[in-house]
Protein backbone atom coordinates (compact mmCIF):
# COMPACT_ATOMS: atom_id res chain seq x y z
CA UNK A 1 0.00 0.00 0.00
CA UNK A 2 1.67 3.54 -0.98
CA UNK A 3 1.56 6.13 1.85
CA UNK A 4 0.53 9.51 0.86
CA UNK A 5 1.53 12.15 3.44
CA UNK A 6 1.16 16.09 2.85
CA UNK A 7 3.98 18.32 2.60
CA UNK A 8 4.42 20.89 5.62
CA UNK A 9 4.34 23.92 3.66
CA UNK A 10 0.98 22.69 2.35
CA UNK A 11 -0.09 21.49 5.60
CA UNK A 12 0.78 24.82 7.13
CA UNK A 13 -0.67 27.11 4.16
CA UNK A 14 -4.44 24.43 3.93
CA UNK A 15 -7.46 26.40 4.18
CA UNK A 16 -10.33 25.32 4.67
CA UNK A 17 -13.63 27.56 2.54
CA UNK A 18 -16.62 28.82 4.42
CA UNK A 19 -18.04 30.48 1.13
CA UNK A 20 -18.01 34.45 -0.06
CA UNK A 21 -13.90 34.29 0.00
CA UNK A 22 -13.76 33.87 3.68
CA UNK A 23 -11.46 30.43 4.54
CA UNK A 24 -10.50 28.57 7.84
CA UNK A 25 -7.05 27.89 8.90
CA UNK A 26 -4.32 26.99 12.18
CA UNK A 27 -0.84 28.14 12.57
CA UNK A 28 1.51 25.26 12.32
CA UNK A 29 4.44 24.64 15.13
CA UNK A 30 6.82 23.70 12.38
CA UNK A 31 6.81 27.42 11.26
CA UNK A 32 7.26 29.16 13.58
CA UNK A 33 9.36 31.85 14.04
CA UNK A 34 10.57 34.24 17.53
CA UNK A 35 7.33 35.45 17.94
CA UNK A 36 4.41 34.18 16.05
CA UNK A 37 4.61 32.36 12.58
CA UNK A 38 7.02 32.98 9.71
CA UNK A 39 6.18 35.58 8.27
CA UNK A 40 6.48 34.26 4.30
CA UNK A 41 4.09 31.51 5.53
CA UNK A 42 1.69 33.81 6.60
CA UNK A 43 2.11 35.93 3.74
CA UNK A 44 2.33 32.52 1.23
CA UNK A 45 -1.52 31.55 2.95
CA UNK A 46 -2.65 34.86 2.39
CA UNK A 47 -1.67 34.50 -1.50
CA UNK A 48 -3.01 30.78 -1.48
CA UNK A 49 -6.62 31.94 -0.48
CA UNK A 50 -6.69 34.09 -3.77
CA UNK A 51 -4.92 31.45 -5.47
CA UNK A 52 -7.69 28.87 -4.47
CA UNK A 53 -10.69 31.47 -5.02
CA UNK A 54 -13.13 30.42 -8.18
CA UNK A 55 -12.92 33.35 -8.74
CA UNK A 56 -9.13 34.41 -9.54
CA UNK A 57 -7.87 35.27 -12.56
CA UNK A 58 -4.69 33.84 -14.12
CA UNK A 59 -1.63 34.52 -11.92
CA UNK A 60 -0.43 36.73 -9.30
CA UNK A 61 2.34 38.97 -10.31
CA UNK A 62 2.62 41.32 -7.26
CA UNK A 63 1.76 40.71 -3.36
CA UNK A 64 1.89 43.06 -0.40
CA UNK A 65 1.45 42.13 2.96
CA UNK A 66 1.21 44.46 6.34
CA UNK A 67 2.39 42.76 9.63
CA UNK A 68 -0.53 44.77 11.69
CA UNK A 69 -0.14 42.28 14.91
CA UNK A 70 1.77 38.93 16.10
CA UNK A 71 -0.18 36.07 14.46
CA UNK A 72 -1.45 33.95 17.81
CA UNK A 73 -0.82 29.90 17.54
CA UNK A 74 -4.19 28.39 17.07
CA UNK A 75 -7.10 28.80 14.56
CA UNK A 76 -7.35 32.23 11.76
CA UNK A 77 -9.98 33.47 9.69
CA UNK A 78 -9.12 35.11 6.02
CA UNK A 79 -11.37 36.77 3.80
CA UNK A 80 -10.34 37.63 0.09
CA UNK A 81 -12.05 39.45 -2.29
CA UNK A 82 -11.37 40.57 -5.59
CA UNK A 83 -11.91 44.41 -5.25
CA UNK A 84 -12.14 45.00 -9.40
CA UNK A 85 -11.40 43.17 -12.76
CA UNK A 86 -10.32 44.22 -15.92
CA UNK A 87 -9.04 43.04 -19.19
CA UNK A 88 -5.55 42.26 -18.14
CA UNK A 89 -5.31 42.79 -13.92
CA UNK A 90 -7.55 41.59 -11.28
CA UNK A 91 -6.97 43.13 -7.58
CA UNK A 92 -7.89 41.67 -4.13
CA UNK A 93 -7.76 42.96 -0.59
CA UNK A 94 -6.94 40.06 1.83
CA UNK A 95 -7.63 40.33 5.70
CA UNK A 96 -6.63 37.86 8.24
CA UNK A 97 -8.31 37.95 11.37
CA UNK A 98 -8.21 36.48 14.79
CA UNK A 99 -10.85 36.51 17.74
CA UNK A 100 -12.96 39.68 15.46
CA UNK A 101 -9.00 41.37 15.83
CA UNK A 102 -6.76 42.08 12.40
CA UNK A 103 -3.46 40.21 12.50
CA UNK A 104 -2.41 41.00 9.15
CA UNK A 105 -3.98 42.71 5.71
CA UNK A 106 -2.82 42.48 1.91
CA UNK A 107 -3.29 43.37 -1.56
CA UNK A 108 -2.98 40.99 -4.42
CA UNK A 109 -2.74 41.68 -7.67
CA UNK A 110 -3.39 39.07 -10.92
CA UNK A 111 -2.60 39.30 -14.47
CA UNK A 112 -2.84 37.66 -17.60
CA UNK A 113 1.05 37.58 -18.96
CA UNK A 114 1.04 37.69 -22.63
CA UNK A 115 3.95 37.79 -25.67
CA UNK A 116 5.74 40.66 -25.17
CA UNK A 117 8.88 42.65 -25.27
CA UNK A 118 11.17 41.78 -22.37
CA UNK A 119 14.34 42.44 -20.64
CA UNK A 120 16.21 41.48 -17.40
CA UNK A 121 18.61 44.75 -16.53
CA UNK A 122 19.71 42.96 -13.04
CA UNK A 123 22.25 40.24 -13.20
CA UNK A 124 22.27 37.46 -10.45
CA UNK A 125 25.49 37.41 -8.34
CA UNK A 126 28.92 35.14 -9.85
CA UNK A 127 28.38 32.09 -7.40
CA UNK A 128 29.27 28.35 -7.20
CA UNK A 129 26.38 25.65 -7.96
CA UNK A 130 24.68 25.10 -5.60
CA UNK A 131 26.07 21.23 -5.47
CA UNK A 132 29.68 23.09 -4.10
CA UNK A 133 28.27 24.91 -1.51
CA UNK A 134 27.60 22.87 1.71
CA UNK A 135 24.33 22.74 3.36
CA UNK A 136 24.48 24.96 6.55
CA UNK A 137 22.87 23.21 9.40
CA UNK A 138 19.56 24.82 10.89
CA UNK A 139 20.07 26.12 14.81
CA UNK A 140 16.50 24.71 15.56
CA UNK A 141 15.53 27.92 16.65
CA UNK A 142 13.39 29.22 15.17
CA UNK A 143 11.91 26.05 14.07
CA UNK A 144 11.01 27.47 10.21
CA UNK A 145 14.93 27.42 9.62
CA UNK A 146 14.34 23.63 9.69
CA UNK A 147 11.53 23.70 6.40
CA UNK A 148 14.62 24.95 4.36
CA UNK A 149 17.88 23.36 2.78
CA UNK A 150 20.11 26.53 2.44
CA UNK A 151 23.67 26.59 1.29
CA UNK A 152 25.20 30.20 2.28
CA UNK A 153 28.03 31.64 0.02
CA UNK A 154 28.03 34.78 2.06
CA UNK A 155 26.14 36.27 4.97
CA UNK A 156 24.93 33.34 6.36
CA UNK A 157 23.90 33.14 10.11
CA UNK A 158 26.92 33.12 12.33
CA UNK A 159 25.47 36.12 14.24
CA UNK A 160 24.15 33.81 16.07
CA UNK A 161 27.48 33.26 17.47
CA UNK A 162 28.03 35.64 20.55
CA UNK A 163 31.40 36.62 18.99
CA UNK A 164 30.91 37.30 15.77
CA UNK A 165 31.23 40.89 15.33
CA UNK A 166 29.53 43.79 13.32
CA UNK A 167 29.64 43.22 9.63
CA UNK A 168 30.63 46.15 6.98
CA UNK A 169 27.41 45.30 4.66
CA UNK A 170 24.21 43.47 5.24
CA UNK A 171 24.37 41.34 2.04
CA UNK A 172 23.35 37.58 1.93
CA UNK A 173 23.65 35.11 -0.95
CA UNK A 174 22.92 31.68 -0.77
CA UNK A 175 21.25 28.80 -2.66
CA UNK A 176 17.42 28.09 -0.81
CA UNK A 177 14.75 25.05 -1.65
CA UNK A 178 11.95 23.78 0.94
CA UNK A 179 13.22 20.71 2.79
CA UNK A 180 11.69 17.97 2.09
CA UNK A 181 11.84 19.06 -1.48
CA UNK A 182 8.37 20.38 -3.00
CA UNK A 183 8.13 21.68 -6.61
CA UNK A 184 8.08 25.04 -6.89
CA UNK A 185 4.85 27.62 -7.20
CA UNK A 186 3.59 30.91 -6.12
CA UNK A 187 2.97 30.49 -2.90
CA UNK A 188 6.03 28.90 -2.00
CA UNK A 189 7.63 31.38 -3.89
CA UNK A 190 6.29 33.87 -1.71
CA UNK A 191 7.57 32.54 1.33
CA UNK A 192 11.18 32.38 -0.12
CA UNK A 193 11.57 35.92 -0.67
CA UNK A 194 10.98 36.11 2.81
CA UNK A 195 14.04 33.68 4.33
CA UNK A 196 16.74 36.08 4.68
CA UNK A 197 17.43 36.92 8.53
CA UNK A 198 16.83 40.43 9.36
CA UNK A 199 19.51 42.71 8.13
CA UNK A 200 20.19 44.77 10.94
CA UNK A 201 21.53 41.07 12.78
CA UNK A 202 23.69 40.49 10.08
CA UNK A 203 25.04 43.89 10.82
CA UNK A 204 25.40 44.25 14.08
CA UNK A 205 26.82 40.55 14.65
CA UNK A 206 24.28 39.52 17.29
CA UNK A 207 20.27 38.85 18.07
CA UNK A 208 18.13 42.10 18.34
CA UNK A 209 14.55 42.75 18.59
CA UNK A 210 13.33 43.32 14.99
CA UNK A 211 10.17 41.94 12.77
CA UNK A 212 9.11 42.67 9.08
CA UNK A 213 6.21 45.65 9.03
CA UNK A 214 5.18 45.50 5.37
CA UNK A 215 6.75 43.18 2.64
CA UNK A 216 5.91 43.52 -1.38
CA UNK A 217 6.79 40.40 -3.49
CA UNK A 218 7.08 40.81 -7.52
CA UNK A 219 6.50 38.06 -9.46
CA UNK A 220 8.77 37.94 -12.76
CA UNK A 221 7.88 34.17 -13.68
CA UNK A 222 5.02 32.57 -15.34
CA UNK A 223 3.72 29.30 -14.54
CA UNK A 224 5.66 27.54 -17.25
CA UNK A 225 9.23 28.74 -15.93
CA UNK A 226 8.27 27.72 -11.99
CA UNK A 227 7.41 23.77 -13.35
CA UNK A 228 10.80 24.10 -15.23
CA UNK A 229 12.60 25.25 -11.76
CA UNK A 230 13.28 21.88 -9.36
CA UNK A 231 16.61 22.58 -8.04
CA UNK A 232 17.51 25.10 -5.56
CA UNK A 233 16.89 28.57 -6.43
CA UNK A 234 19.88 31.42 -5.68
CA UNK A 235 18.30 34.24 -3.40
CA UNK A 236 20.30 37.47 -2.63
CA UNK A 237 19.51 39.97 -0.24
CA UNK A 238 20.60 43.41 1.57
CA UNK A 239 19.32 46.33 2.97
CA UNK A 240 19.84 50.01 2.03
CA UNK A 241 19.32 52.02 5.12
CA UNK A 242 19.20 51.63 8.97
CA UNK A 243 17.27 54.35 11.38
CA UNK A 244 15.14 55.47 13.45
CA UNK A 245 14.18 52.04 14.14
CA UNK A 246 13.52 50.69 10.71
CA UNK A 247 15.13 49.74 7.77
CA UNK A 248 14.73 48.68 4.43
CA UNK A 249 15.95 45.24 2.69
CA UNK A 250 15.46 44.11 -1.25
CA UNK A 251 15.96 40.34 -2.54
CA UNK A 252 16.35 38.49 -5.84
CA UNK A 253 15.44 35.19 -6.35
CA UNK A 254 16.95 34.02 -9.30
CA UNK A 255 16.65 29.84 -10.98
CA UNK A 256 20.38 28.05 -11.47
CA UNK A 257 19.93 28.94 -15.18
CA UNK A 258 19.77 32.85 -13.98
CA UNK A 259 16.40 33.86 -14.82
CA UNK A 260 14.62 35.94 -12.35
CA UNK A 261 11.89 34.66 -10.37
CA UNK A 262 10.88 37.12 -8.05
CA UNK A 263 11.97 40.65 -5.93
CA UNK A 264 10.97 41.62 -2.90
CA UNK A 265 10.97 44.49 -0.47
CA UNK A 266 10.40 45.39 3.16
CA UNK A 267 10.50 47.32 6.12
CA UNK A 268 11.36 46.20 8.86
CA UNK A 269 11.11 47.35 12.75
CA UNK A 270 14.03 47.04 14.94
CA UNK A 271 15.55 47.74 18.58
CA UNK A 272 18.82 48.67 18.80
Amino acid sequence: MTSISTHPFDSATGLTALGDGRYAGHTEAGYANMVGPFGGITAATLLSAALHDPRRLADPVALTVNFAGPVADGAFEIDAQPVRTNNATQHWIITMTQNGEVTTTATAVFGRRRDAWGSTEVTPPAVPSAADVPVTRAPGFPAWLNNYEMRFVEGGGDFLDPDAGERPDSTTTLWVRDNPVRPLDYSALAALSDVFFPRVMLRLGRMVPAGTVSLTTYFHADAELLAETTESILGTARAQHFGNGFFDQTASLWTAAGDLLATSHQVVYYKA
